[in-house]
């Protein structure tokens, strides 16, 4: 079977990344914690396996994302199989962090849905230098206007 024969090669790739690349079970409990996923959060495997996801979710969005996430087991349906999700995350330390990733759901041959897979990354830099370029375009934006209205 090909999965056998490859699976050293799909191991090396997982835990290569340096995304991270976790996995939760149904009751959204790590499984699956590689060393891009150490990289970014801070934590080791071995703090993580066996504890939820509460650990990198901020608190004010855990409630939204547990009545996300149970409505995605119970129906095994998700609008972002194919889409790029972006959201804070945070770190072992509490800094928060911008992150962005796509979700496999793990069902097997008969589906049922055993938990979700993600490849995430921390796209935190880039945010806050777009973020920068959008606050200068508004002071530029507020300048023009004011000048603008001047030469009436």
């Amino acid at each position: 079977m090909f999965v056998s024969e490859n699976e050293w090669m799909y191991k090396k790739i997982i835990e290569a990344s340096q995304d991270a690349v976790i996995m939760a079970d149904r009751n959204g409990v790590l499984c699956l914690w590689n060393n891009g996923a150490e990289t970014i959060f801070g934590y080791s495997a071995d703090e993580v396996i066996g504890k939820t996801l509460d650990l990198i979710i901020p608190n004010r969005f855990r409630e939204r994302h547990w009545n996300g996430y149970m409505h995605v087991i119970a129906t095994s349906v998700t609008k972002y199989s194919n889409n790029m999700l972006a959201v804070p995350a945070q770190k072992k330390d509490g800094t928060l962090i911008s992150i962005e990733f796509t979700i496999t759901m793990l069902a097997d041959e008969s589906g049922f849905l055993h938990g979700i897979a993600a490849i995430i990354r921390d796209v935190t830099t880039r945010r806050n230098e777009e973020n920068k370029i959008k606050e200068k375009l508004a002071a530029l934006e507020t300048t023009s206007n004011k000048e603008n209205s001047l030469s009436e």
